[in-house]
This record gives C-alpha cells, sequence and structure tokens, in this order.
C-alpha cells in the first residue's frame, strides 16, 4: 500500500499528465484550424491547380503548393484519386503531383518547430527532427522522379497490382483524431466567422498559430517534468535498435489517425525537449509516410483501375524511397546531416532562415514556377 506521505507526489504526477492531455488535444486542435484557415484561404485554389497540368515538372509542384495550402497530403492525393476515377486527369500527369505532395505535407512539422523560436537549444534539436522528413522526401523525389520519366516503372507496376483489386469491396475508417477535434474547431471557427466575417480564413489561421504556440510551450514544459527519463528509455529500448520497429510504429500510428502531419508533428516537441532524438525519429517519418496512404487506398478500393492506380502509385513511391534509402547507412545518414545542418544555422540566425526556408520550399519557390510555366 502507497504511504500517505507519498500520495502528493502521486496526485502532482496525475495533475501533470491530465495537463499534458489537456494542451496535446489544444495542439492538435491549433493543427486542424491552421490547415483549415489555409484551406479557406485558398478558396478550391489547391483543386484548380491539380487539374490544371500537363506538365510533369509543373505537377510536381503543384503538388508542393496544393498540399502546402490545405496541409494534408492525403486531401491532395484524395482529390488527385476522385480526378484521375473520373477521367479529368490522367495517370501520368497525376504521379508528379502525388510525389509533390509528399514534400508538401511536411510544411506541419516543420512550422511546428517555430514554437521552440525563443529557446535556441531547444529550437535546433526541433527544427532538425521536422526538416529530417523534407530532406528524406526531397531526396526520394530527386531519385525517383526522373526515372519515372524515363522509365513509367511506378505507373506500369500499379497497373499491374489494380486490374488484381478492381472491384473489391470498399472499406471506410474514420480518423479518431479528427472524431474528436472536429467538434472543438466546428465551434471555433463558427464563432470567428460570426466575428471577423470576410476576414475568416485569416482570423481561423492566425487563432491556429497562436494556439499552437501556447501550446507547445506548455507541453515541452510538462515533458520536461513527467517521467522524462523514463520515456527516453522506452523510446531507445523500442526504436533506439531497430529502425524497422520506427518504421512500422510510424506507419501504424499514420494509418489509424489518417494524418502523417499530425505523427510527425507530435515528435517535434518531443525532440525539443530532449525526450527523442534525431536517430529515433527518422524511421517513424518514413513509416509516416506509407501510412498516410491507407486514407487514398481504402477511398479507391470501391472505384475503376485508373483511381485504384494512382494510390497504389503513392504506396509504390514511399516504399520505393524506404527501399533505397534507410538500408544503406550512408545514404540514410544524408537526410539526418542536411537536417542537422541547417537546424544548427536556423537556430544561429534566430529562425530567420527557418522562416525562409518555409516560405521559400514550399510556397513561394513552387508559386513563382508555377506562376513562370503560364507566362511562357
Amino acid at each position: 500500500m502507497v504511504q500517505s506521505r507519498h500520495w502528493p507526489a502521486y496526485i502532482k504526477n496525475i495533475q501533470q499528465a491530465l495537463s499534458l492531455g489537456v494542451f496535446l488535444y489544444l495542439f492538435l486542435v491549433s493543427i486542424k484550424l491552421l490547415g483549415t484557415g489555409f484551406e479557406m484561404f485558398g478558396g478550391g485554389f489547391a483543386e484548380r491547380l491539380i487539374s490544371s497540368t500537363s506538365n510533369p515538372f509543373v505537377g510536381l509542384f503543384i503538388g508542393i503548393l496544393a498540399t502546402s495550402l490545405v496541409q494534408s497530403s492525403s486531401t491532395t492525393t484524395c482529390t488527385v484519386v476522385g480526378f484521375v476515377a473520373a477521367g479529368i486527369l490522367s495517370l501520368e500527369n497525376a504521379v508528379p503531383i502525388v510525389m509533390g505532395a509528399n514534400i508538401g505535407t511536411t510544411v506541419t512539422s516543420t512550422i511546428v518547430s517555430m514554437g521552440h523560436i525563443t529557446r535556441p537549444e531547444e529550437f535546433r534539436r526541433a527544427m532538425g527532427a521536422a526538416t529530417v522528413h523534407d530532406f528524406f522526401n526531397v531526396l526520394t523525389v530527386i531519385v525517383l522522379f526522373p526515372l519515372e520519366l524515363a522509365t513509367g516503372f511506378l505507373r506500369h507496376s500499379a497497373q499491374a497490382i489494380s486490374t488484381l483489386l478492381v472491384g473489391t469491396e470498399s472499406v471506410t475508417f474514420a480518423s479518431p483524431v479528427k472524431k474528436i477535434v472536429t467538434p472543438a474547431v466546428a465551434q471555433i471557427v463558427s464563432l470567428i466567422s460570426r466575428l471577423a466575417g470576410e476576414h475568416t480564413a485569416v482570423v481561423v489561421a492566425i487563432t491556429g498559430i497562436v494556439l499552437l504556440l501556447l501550446s507547445l510551450y506548455f507541453i515541452v514544459a510538462q515533458a520536461k517534468s513527467l517521467a522524462l527519463k523514463r520515456v527516453e528509455v522506452v523510446l531507445d529500448r523500442l526504436m533506439g535498435k531497430s529502425g524497422a520497429i520506427g518504421i512500422l510504429v510510424g506507419c501504424g500510428v499514420t494509418a489509424i489517425i489518417q494524418s502523417s502531419s499530425v505523427t510527425t508533428s507530435l515528435l517535434v516537441p518531443l525532440a525539443g525537449a530532449g525526450i527523442v532524438r534525431l536517430e529515433q525519429i527518422f524511421p517513424i517519418a518514413l513509416g509516416a509516410n506509407m501510412g498516410t496512404t491507407v486514407t487514398a487506398l481504402l477511398a479507391s478500393l470501391a472505384g475503376d483501375a485508373r483511381g485504384l492506380t494512382i494510390a497504389i502509385v503513392h504506396l509504390l513511391f514511399n516504399i520505393c524511397g524506404i527501399l533505397l534509402v534507410y538500408p544503406f547507412r550512408p545514404i540514410r545518414r544524408i537526410p539526418i546531416f542536411l537536417a542537422t545542418r541547417l537546424a544548427n544555422f536556423a537556430a544561429r540566425a534566430k529562425g530567420y532562415t527557418a522562416l525562409l526556408y518555409i516560405i521559400g520550399l514550399f510556397f513561394a519557390l513552387p508559386a513563382l514556377l508555377i506562376l513562370l510555366s503560364n507566362l511562357f
């Protein structure tokens, strides 16, 4: 039986755990609010972009920009699946957009890392954790994009697999995270719309950012004081010695919550607090890439071969990326090295580098290249 003198410590731990749960919920709400604000601000721009290209290079940047706007690769890929199935978008033109979506989806965790900007050491760790996912996806695209243009191997492989699955009974699965946060987000958006009117989208996005920064601050504070060493030991035993386990964890969690952005964003404050290391986060991010393909696959099973094929392309692309990079230590070190160097530089530059990186890679550069392609 627990002695009475130990009760204050247990009560304090329970209070800290409850506080952590509350701020974790607010953190999830803030991510959904941020994405909702961007989506409202886009006003269907992402969908119009997706259906407007026949140039594979432009398609790649459209995938980045469209996904950065809605902050969900699942939304982009499900839209692409629907367009391909309806004949609005050809399979050849859809493949680069899906590749770009893999890069664009990482913007959320990179934005989350900005919540640590006032604490240089935390920011350095958080920025590295966020951008290792970016660099892996960029590296995968650099290798597989020209290979796909030259041979069409992803497209042809997916077509062969889809012929075996067409007509399979459709399966639906509701994300528990979406179910939990949607009512709160709906109430907040409704309140803001009544108060802000035509400026609703901007105010929703700003509210999401403010809530994100506040929740991150308290998550890190609570996580540092709540069994930090024990968490480090558990994570080291589960993932520190086996990247395969980390990949499976990332894939499984993302398949359940149907959002790679949420999976990787949850790791950023843990990295900032020093609970998890970059080497532990990397395989989880790779698994999250695979897990996020489940949404489009489930949505396409009852459709025709075209929609199912592009969903399978997304899965094969992520599997090939993992097989090309992770088994080989020298190659595996490249995204980790680049993320570490960028994080170190950003921490010294007081975050200006990080802000330019986010705006440049995810918004300005894709938008500029798309604009130039339309002009010439």
